[in-house]
């Protein structure tokens, strides 16, 4: 199973007390004409860091994915998941995260560290994104198949890009806000999401004036970082469009690997490969999950027993 660093404590209740705060709450403003989400994850971006041995370049690019992919999550329904997958030409070069609707988070950067010239100045990061595609993938309950939407990176920034996905993609009106902050010693002080997404009762004037409200906000990492209340903070910045909060759900850190899956990838290799591995190591043989970076290691016993159970005759 996943190892999860424990960051908040020893015991149950300790990490119970401390992933209470982390959710997702959704709202209807101006008379149900919006929809939209908050998300407070700082707990989870923290965890994330840390399993993933993370510094502060690396925990903004993965953590706003991580913010935003929970953020499209939370409607989801069942056993539905979803992927957001970046591919760039940029020192990022790409990532992957998954959320389910059960509000869980996990993924991976496909460059680790993050190459860069000199100390990151601001939190703009659309020179190590370059140019690139952003696709969605769509995992519905009881589908045969994913569905995929693609469209190319526009701005670099990830909030941005997302909200450009839904108006191209789904001519859907959408803003997106996301945000971490840091304490001076670089260590996540919070971190969270805002999404607004008009709906059919809503008029084109109201998506524009509600789309520069989401602009103009405080910080909200910086917001949580000061244990700002995600509703207080909802009900102040929007009180002229009545919110009304319908549901709170949780939202973690969370990877289902385990050790069997990762077996499962050893024994599919060739005979050769498999049977060099086997004779000559090196022992333990270390496997990684790409989405949460846990470690398997299989000693040379076991290495032998897979290939001599995949094959028997080798």
């Amino acid at each position: 199973m996943m190892e999860k660093k424990k960051l908040y404590g020893e015991t149950l209740k300790e990490q119970y007390e401390a992933s209470a705060k982390d959710r997702v709450h959704r709202f209807m403003l101006a008379d149900g004409a919006v929809r939209g989400a908050i998300l407070y994850g700082t707990r989870m971006i923290n965890e994330m860091r840390s399993n993933h041995e993370l510094g502060i370049l690396e925990t903004l690019v993965l953590g706003r994915a991580f913010l935003g992919a929970g953020l499209m999550a939370s409607g989801l329904k069942n056993r539905d998941r979803i992927v957001l997958k970046i591919d760039c030409s940029g020192p990022i070069r790409g990532l992957v995260v998954e959320a389910n609707a059960f509000g869980e988070v996990r993924g991976y950067l496909k460059q680790v560290p993050i190459p860069i010239e000199r100390p990151l100045e601001n939190t703009d990061l659309s020179s190590f994104f370059g140019a690139g595609m952003l696709s969605v993938i769509r995992h519905p309950t009881g589908a045969k198949t994913p569905f995929t939407s693609q469209v190319a990176l526009r701005y670099g920034n990830l909030a941005k890009d997302l909200a450009a996905y839904y108006v191209e993609s789904e001519q859907v009106p959408t803003a997106f806000r996301l945000g971490i902050d840091f304490d001076r010693e670089g260590n996540v002080a919070g971190a969270g999401g805002l999404f607004l997404q008009a709906l059919p009762a809503a008029d084109d004037a109201l998506a524009r004036e509600l789309e520069d409200r989401v602009h103009t906000l405080p910080p909200i990492g910086a917001e949580f970082g000061r244990n700002r209340d995600p509703k207080r903070l909802v009900n102040t910045c929007f009180e002229e469009f009545s919110p009304v909060f319908t549901e709170d759900t949780r939202i973690e850190f969370m990877c289902h690997c385990n050790r069997e899956r990762l077996r499962g990838l050893l024994s599919m290799l060739p005979a050769d490969e498999l049977k060099d591995i086997a004779e000559n190591g090196p022992f333990p043989v270390e496997l990684r999950c790409h989405f949460c970076n846990t470690r398997f290691e299989f000693p040379r016993e076991s290495i032998r027993r897979i290939y001599g159970q995949r094959y028997p005759d080798g």
